[in-house]
């Protein structure tokens, strides 16, 4: 049988040298201080992880459309000055 942790890892409650459960929650071999249970919730990537391919799938794609005046915005503009002149001409 394992040796018991210092400190239990599913509450965090000082455990006893030789205790065969956490005295806080109950944690023991089965349910909280495995190999499998101590890793369980952290949410790792498996063994056939491809990081690679990760960041390929996430972040990869179509480059975004750079933002900037279009055609039609100078046309407007244009429009509106040749207005104004001609408002103060005539």
């Amino acid at each position: 049988m394992p040796k018991a942790p210092e400190v239990c890892p599913h509450c965090g409650a000082e455990v006893p040298p030789n205790a065969k459960a956490c005295p806080a929650c109950g944690s023991d071999e089965q349910s909280g201080w495995g190999e499998a249970a101590r890793y369980a919730g952290l949410d790792l990537p498996d063994e056939n992880f491809d990081h690679d391919e990760f960041v390929q799938r996430e972040f990869a794609g179509p480059s975004p459309k750079p933002e900037g005046i279009t055609w039609w915005w100078w046309l407007v503009a244009i429009v509106l000055l040749v207005a104004i002149v001609v408002y103060f001409i005539l």
